[in-house]
């Protein structure tokens, strides 16, 4: 079975817990519109790429991890779209979820998603509990504090940032987790896939500002303009465009050399370089040709 289909599968899964008798349902609808149709799934792709180059001798369990991973980043998305943040308009080509259900349920909505990924990690904990409990660590860390995604978003707060921390934070982190919950669900070491995550993140948040800078909402699916808009720190605003393409790809290298040993690490790192070509917004691609 295919990555994409084992993920859709396990998501489907996962917010089926919505949809019993008694439950609030347009608080699941609203669940299910923040997920569903799917974006590009590129962390749970991450974790379920690095479960298989690991051996992925439990794949129920890595497939729990991969759609742990999508409900939190599809609740970070809910989050920071919201007027108190981002404001904005469109997500992934329809209306962002509050514009849809309004503020409040959006807010409910990207909580329930946070907590729905713990949940589906623990119900597959009988498959391994030591595997799992350590999954749910990877997870933590990778959307708390100090280090995970809502510190990232608090950087936005903070009269002056730190480009860097602001990246590794925001979108550095959930990667790592999804390379190390990929490794865990399959009973390797994760230490040594942090770097590794850390890296192909922070290549995905300045691919991430470069679509914001130069390309078009039917294009994106999503509100661009953003980093402008809110006097938000990007790698464009800080290096130019020109300086932007030569950190994604010096991003990308570097993620692939921390590539640990393993019997998947050349297949592992060809998709890497495929997908970095993938981030590039096509004007650009062009452009440095």
């Amino acid at each position: 079975m295919d990555a994409i289909t084992r993920i859709e599968r396990a998501l489907a899964g996962s917010l089926a817990l919505t949809e019993r008798p008694g439950a609030p349902p347009r608080l699941g609808e609203a669940m299910r519109y923040a997920v569903f149709p799917r974006g590009a799934r590129v962390r749970p792709r991450l974790c379920l790429a690095v479960a298989s180059a690991c051996g992925d001798d439990l794949p129920e369990l890595s497939d729990a991890a991969a759609a742990a991973i999508e409900l939190l980043h599809c609740a970070s998305l809910v989050h920071d779209d919201l007027p108190c943040f981002d404001d904005a308009a469109l997500r992934r080509g329809k209306p962002a979820l509050h514009r849809a259900f309004g503020e409040p349920l959006a807010v409910l909505a990207g909580d329930a998603l946070i907590v729905l990924a713990f949940q589906t990690v623990a119900r597959a904990a009988p498959l391994s509990p030591a595997r799992a409990a350590a999954i749910l660590v990877a997870l933590g860390d990778g959307v708390g504090v100090p280090f995970g995604i809502v510190a990232g978003q608090a950087w936005e707060c903070e009269a002056e940032v730190d480009l860097a921390a602001y990246q590794r934070q925001k979108t550095g982190a959930l990667f790592a987790a999804a390379a190390m919950a990929g490794a865990l669900a399959a009973g390797a070491p994760a230490d040594p896939w942090r770097l590794f995550g850390e890296r192909l993140g922070e290549a995905y948040q300045v691919a991430d500002d470069l679509a914001d800078a130069v390309c078009e909402e039917r294009e994106s699916g999503k509100t661009c303009g953003q980093d402008v808009a809110h006097d938000r720190p990007s790698a464009v605003r800080s290096l130019g465009l020109a300086g932007a393409v030569r950190r994604l790809e010096a991003l990308t290298e570097e993620a692939v050399a921390a590539v640990p040993a393993c019997d998947g690490a050349a297949q592992l790192k060809a998709l890497i370089r495929s997908e970095a070509r993938r981030l590039l917004p096509e004007k650009l691609a062009l452009t440095t040709a």
